[in-house]
Parts: structure tokens; C-alpha cells; sequence
């Protein structure tokens, strides 16, 4: 029996690390908040949002007033540069628009092909897919043209969007021989030169039995945004991305592109800038503006490798030591989402960053315990200020960062008011400490579990945050830390593996399946009941939680 269970803890390990070094979206990226897309909206109704490949135009279609007639109509505004603010969106005229439909449109990467669904006469089916063309961006688009029966159905086929090299076109359709209701389709051809083959559906895990459309491919091939209304999502529909090693591997599994992004609302991909680092989409969210307006949100990588708020030589160091791996910590570069390898591009991103403020929304506290005076303790994540009990004492020049707080093992701790679950994804919880005593405490939720401790016969690191199952059980080290110096303490979970950390070092591991939710007040230098001999005796500062796996 206990065989087995190893042999199923070993796949369960296995599997989650593979879906990780298969180059998916890794959790080493964040969306910032979405903002509106300033001049461009207007109307009821304004979708689209496709930028071109030099970032100087952003088509859209919509509903706004002076149009031709249809319920929607192409629209393109412009900047001077990739700094400046959209100008107002203009009308492309009559040859492109007219007493029809025209919408989902987008700019082919060469930005002399643009595409757009239209109930048009002479189509193939109820919308199909149309395609003008120019010989160069300052001529005038040309009389669009049918892209003919072999791509287009009886069906709505919607939102084609050309590849690169102009090579591949994905679009959307409600053609039978799908998955789900509606699927991301792709048809090729050998040049530019030659008409479009013959569809093929893109398959799962990027279609589903859902809604799946809007397929956004970035220039390198290697990233495919989309929307969808599958199960595990936010809202009606959301913004999923799905990433590849190469352009030849097989797609990994669809990554939800999380709150910042998606809302209970709906959500319709527009498109991804050049460099992968500014996305652009359309939501009907409640809005002053309309029931749907176009936003953009900047993806971004993760650059603070060990959690400490610095990118520094610590950062180079650990992607020195994953040179030419597959690290997905590392793997920054090319923007946003990395090519399965630690390499200089990599280096090159983290370079952008060095010595920079770090923006880290996985960030979800920081205690830097460098107060003077006072009971109140900021949290400089601004979610989670805390107060002190009893008598601690404030050591401003005394600490391993900055200042420190100074407890007497007694009855001194700081509580923090916590109703959050922090066990929704991966975690980590860092903190430095000096002294102690074995049995002592350094971080816990109340009335659940001792994050950090001393172990009470050894004075060894330990943690007793577990699964919730009858498998869950505690993790201790052989590494003492109570030895009167300085250690930059850890617990760290990326999902399956529970890991911890001793100034960088790992010192115990175990496969843990997700522990318990709990949602309960934490203390810092104090145990779970506030118990004696539990309270922390000796110096605390910076303590971090993030909700990532960190490499400390």
C-alpha cells in the first residue's frame, strides 16, 4: 500500500512539474489592473481594439454616431508614438464600410491586409470573413474581397487574424465538426502568394465544449490568447492565454488570465502589442462610457526571484545557476512569457529591472518591521496593517533589513487582522529572525497552524501548515535556527511541492497536496493559541507573504 501511495505522489509531482517546464503560462507574469483606452471609446457599443504592428494605430469597430448605416462600422485611431495617447477614432469610409454589419476586424502584422466579418451579399454563409488590401501603409485600402468558400461556411465565422509570417490565419467559427458551440479554426498556406487551405480545428485543450474565439497569436507564435466561457472562469466570458516551447510543440493548457483582468462582466480579446507587453480587449463591465468599451492591461514578468523586494545580484545569481535550463522562474524573456530556456534574453529583461522600484502584485504583505515608536505596524503591500501585544521593542539601526522588532519571549508578538484564504494557488512566507528558542514560533494563523517554528526539541526549522486530508502532516528540517545569528527563513508551496527554506538553502521537501483554506488572524512571534513557550524571544524583521512560489 505504502508503495503504491509513493508511486501516486510521484505522478501527482510529476505531472504538475511537467506542465510547468512545458513552458505554460508559469505564474511568472502578472496583468496590472485594466484601464479604459483613453479617446478611442464612444457609442453604446465600441469592440475590437487591434494594434498594429509598429503600436500607431488601433482599429476598432463601432456603433457610434456618423457611421454608414450598419449597426457597427470600422473605425482607426492613431499617435505619433508608442508614448503618446491615442487621437480620436475615425471612420475608414465607404469603401471598407457600409449599411451592413462590419466588425471584428484586424490588422495583419504587415499592416497592408485587414480583415473583417460582414454580412455582406455574396458571402458564403450568415457573417463571413472579408479581407482589403493596400500596396503600402500610405495608400488607401482597396475594395474588400471574399475570402471564398474554402474558409468561410453556411455558419458565422468571425475574427480572422493573420500569423507573422503570414502564413497561418486563425479565426472563429460556428461551423459543425467542433468541439464546443463555437471553435478557433486554422487554415495555411505555402505563401503569401496562394489562397487559404482548407480548415482544421485547432483541437483541444485550447478549444473545449465551451465558446472558445477571438484567438490572438503573439508574433514569435509561441503565446495564443483567446476568450471563452468554459468552467473555471470569472465571468460570462474570459481571457485565457495558452503558451508553447516552440512553434511545432503542442499547446499547454489555457491559463485564465486572473481578476485584474477578467470580471464577473464579459470580456472579448482584442489583440497583444509586438513586444508581448501590452494587451488591448473589449468588456462590457459597467462603464459611464457604455456597455462596452476597449481597455488595455500591461502583462509584465516577475523579477524579484527570492521575494525580498530587490532585483539585485541575488536575482543574477539564481539565473546563473539556471543558465541554459528550463527554470520557469528564470524564463523572463522573450516578454511576457519566456521560450522554455534561461538565456540572454533573459538576462536582458532582468537587466530592464535592475536597481529599479519592483511592482509586485503577488506581493500579498510586507511587515518590514522598521517602525521607531508606536504599537501600529504598516504593511507596505497597504492591504494588511497589524499592532503590537505586550512590550516589544523597536530596534531601528538593529535589524538584517533596515530596522527590526525586538520580542521577549514572553507575551510580545504583533497581530495582524486576516480574513483572506491564502491557500487558493501557490505561497510563499519568508521572514528573517535572530535568536530563540526551540518551541518558539515564528509566524502562525490562529487557531490553525504554525507557519514557521522552531522545532520544540531541537530548535529546528519546521512547519506545521499541512493538507487537509489524512495525508497532511508536519515538515521539519535538520537545520537549527536558533543559534543566535541572522536566518532568512521560508515556506514556500508552488502547488504540489511543500518546501523549506534556510538562507536560500532548502533544508526539507515533501510532495503535500493543497493544504486546509483557513481564514483566520495571523501572528508574527507567536504560535497558533498564543500559548507559552511559543512566543518568539529574540529579533524579527521583513516578513513577506506572496502568493507565488518564491525561490528564496
Amino acid at each position: 500500500m505504502r508503495t503504491r501511495r509513493i508511486k501516486q505522489v510521484a505522478a501527482v509531482a510529476g505531472l504538475t512539474l511537467l506542465s510547468v517546464w512545458l513552458g505554460q503560462a508559469r505564474g511568472d507574469f502578472f496583468c496590472t489592473p485594466a484601464t479604459k483606452v483613453a479617446n478611442v471609446n464612444g457609442g453604446i457599443t465600441t469592440m475590437g481594439g487591434c494594434i498594429s504592428a509598429d503600436g500607431l494605430s488601433l482599429y476598432v469597430a463601432s456603433d457610434r454616431a456618423g457611421g454608414y448605416g450598419g449597426t457597427f462600422d470600422m473605425y482607426v485611431a492613431t499617435r505619433a508614438s508608442t508614448q503618446d495617447e491615442w487621437g480620436s477614432a475615425v471612420n475608414l469610409g465607404p469603401t471598407l464600410n457600409s449599411a451592413a454589419w462590419e466588425h471584428t476586424l484586424n490588422i495583419a502584422p504587415d499592416s497592408l491586409s485587414l480583415y473583417f466579418s460582414s454580412d455582406w451579399p455574396g458571402g458564403s454563409g450568415q457573417m463571413d470573413m472579408w479581407v482589403a488590401t493596400r500596396p503600402n501603409t500610405d495608400s488607401p485600402w482597396g475594395k474588400p474581397v471574399n475570402l471564398g468558400p474554402t474558409v468561410n461556411s453556411p455558419a458565422w465565422d468571425l475574427s480572422a487574424r493573420e500569423s507573422a509570417d503570414g502564413l497561418t490565419l486563425l479565426f472563429h467559427s460556428q461551423r459543425g465538426g467542433g468541439l464546443g458551440g463555437q471553435d478557433i479554426w486554422m487554415s495555411t498556406r505555402a505563401t503569401k502568394n496562394e489562397p487559404w487551405g482548407q480548415p482544421v480545428n485547432v483541437g483541444a485543450p485550447v478549444n473545449s465544449g465551451a465558446n472558445d474565439g477571438e484567438a490572438v497569436l503573439t508574433l514569435d507564435g509561441l503565446a495564443l490568447f483567446f476568450n471563452s466561457d468554459r468552467a473555471g472562469g470569472i465571468g460570462t466570458d474570459d481571457l485565457w492565454v495558452t503558451t508553447r516551447r516552440t512553434a511545432s510543440d503542442p499547446w499547454g493548457p489555457p491559463i485564465n488570465l486572473g481578476r485584474s483582468v477578467n470580471t464577473p462582466a464579459t470580456e472579448w480579446l482584442g489583440s497583444v502589442s509586438a513586444d508581448g507587453a501590452t494587451l488591448y480587449f473589449a468588456s462590457d463591465r459597467p462603464t459611464a462610457w457604455g456597455p462596452c468599451s476597449i481597455y488595455q492591461t500591461t502583462i509584465s514578468p516577475v523579477v524579484d526571484f527570492n521575494g525580498d523586494g530587490k532585483v539585485d545580484d541575488a536575482e543574477v545569481r539564481i539565473m546563473m545557476e539556471n543558465w541554459g535550463k528550463g527554470e520557469p522562474l528564470c524564463d523572463i524573456g522573450p516578454t511576457p512569457f519566456g521560450d522554455g530556456v534561461v538565456d540572454m534574453q533573459d538576462m536582458a529583461v532582468l537587466t530592464r529591472y535592475a536597481s529599479g522600484k519592483v511592482v509586485d502584485p503577488t506581493l500579498v504583505a510586507c511587515w518590514a518591521l522598521d517602525e521607531k515608536d508606536g504599537t501600529d505596524v504598516s504593511d507596505s503591500a497597504g492591504t494588511y496593517p497589524a499592532r503590537l501585544i505586550g512590550n516589544p521593542v523597536w530596534r531601528p539601526e538593529g535589524g538584517a533589513v533596515g530596522g527590526a522588532l525586538e520580542l521577549d519571549g514572553v507575551d510580545d508578538g504583533v497581530m495582524v487582522t486576516f480574513q483572506s484564504g491564502l491557500h487558493q494557488g501557490a505561497m510563499s512566507v519568508l521572514a528573517w529572525v535572530k535568536g530563540g528558542r526551540p518551541g518558539q514560533v515564528i509566524f502562525s494563523q490562529q487557531g490553525y497552524a504554525n507557519w514557521l517554528a522552531a522545532e520544540k526539541s531541537t530548535g529546528e526549522l519546521m512547519t506545521d501548515v499541512r493538507a487537509a486530508t489524512r495525508a497532511g502532516r508536519p515538515l521539519c528540517s535538520k537545520t537549527s535556527i536558533t543559534d543566535g545569528q541572522w536566518h532568512r527563513v521560508g515556506l514556500v508551496w508552488d502547488g504540489a511541492i511543500r518546501t523549506l527554506y534556510v538562507d536560500g538553502v532548502p533544508v526539507a521537501a515533501d510532495v503535500q497536496d493543497s493544504p486546509k483554506n483557513a481564514y483566520a488572524d495571523l501572528a508574527l512571534g507567536a504560535g497558533k493559541a498564543l500559548a507559552p513557550g511559543t512566543f518568539w524571544s529574540g529579533l524579527i524583521d521583513d516578513v513577506r507573504i506572496y502568493n507565488r512560489a518564491v525561490k528564496p
